[in-house]
């Protein structure tokens, strides 16, 4: 059984930021409508199905165009991310308060999917030769898959941002990051002992237990800074720790993955639910 295929869809042009994987007519995390197109000319014809980690644009932008597209395809997503992938109207807004008039060059357009199309998850089902996890912790809805066959989970967030095997950091926007949970999502994944993992961004890593170690460690550390310090401070903290990326290209493709300035904030949130 070959390895999943990664696709990069070239985000904004810029390589090594979004990685959409196609394995036996699945495709994971399809990337943001923006960059579409880019997934489309690496295609051979349709997917079967679409599995989302979780419904944020970078990883599922794109699920509406390529549903209006191919109608028979088939979308998974956890429950408490289906009722925004069929009306997207107030995850749409509340995004644009954020992003602003930069809003489509972003993200392109999100068009909402039929709920035939969606196929609701929960958790803990298998599915042909695919496990489903629930791995809260970056968002409420994310979940992470595991293809037994190839044994590569698919863990979109959860197992943290590297490109080209630099380091290792968990990406903590707003509004649902929970270190506790997330500490549980990775060792739910080790549980599933993987040959290797699928991140979004970006790529598939054979040193498992290392990651998943590397990221326990991660959550630890920049959790307790930003409980520490103020927003500027902690951007710039992890800019250093960005540019311990192997090279500029690299570097560049973390800045864009995970915007600095917007990670103390879901952070400093998480702690202002517990009182500091």
């Amino acid at each position: 059984m070959s390895k999943p295929r990664e696709i990069d869809v070239r985000h904004l042009g810029n390589p090594l930021v979004i990685c959409c994987y196609e394995l036996d007519g699945v495709l994971v995390d399809p990337g943001p409508e923006s960059a579409h197109r880019t997934l489309l000319e690496a295609l051979d014809g349709p997917p079967e199905r679409i599995l989302l980690t979780h419904i944020h644009f970078d990883h599922a932008g794109a699920t509406g165009s390529l549903v209006r597209r191919w109608p028979d395809v088939e979308v998974w997503v956890h429950e408490r991310g289906a009722p925004h992938l069929i009306d997207p109207s107030r995850l749409v807004a509340s995004a644009t308060r954020i992003y602003g008039d930069d809003m489509e060059r972003l993200w392109g357009e999100v068009v909402p999917i039929p709920e035939r199309s969606v196929r609701v998850l929960s958790g803990g089902e298998t599915i042909g030769p695919w496990r489903v996890k629930y791995t809260p912790g970056h968002a409420s809805h994310h979940v992470s898959y595991l293809h037994e066959p190839t044994g590569t989970a698919f863990v979109g967030d959860v197992g943290g941002v590297r490109v080209e095997g630099g380091p290792i950091i968990p990406p903590t926007p707003p509004p649902d990051i929970d270190l506790e949970l997330w500490h549980a999502s990775l060792d739910a994944v080790a549980a599933w002992q993987p040959e290797r993992l699928a991140v979004t961004h970006f790529g598939s890593y054979d040193d498992v237990d290392h990651q998943i170690a590397a990221m326990h460690e991660a959550l630890d550390r920049w959790g307790a800074l930003a409980r520490q310090t103020d927003a500027q401070s902690f951007a710039a903290a992890m800019i250093e720790e960005m540019q311990r990326a192997p090279d500029a290209t690299a570097t560049q493709a973390f800045l864009q993955a995970m915007p600095p300035d917007t990670l103390w904030p879901g952070l400093d949130r998480y702690w202002s639910k517990r009182n500091r």
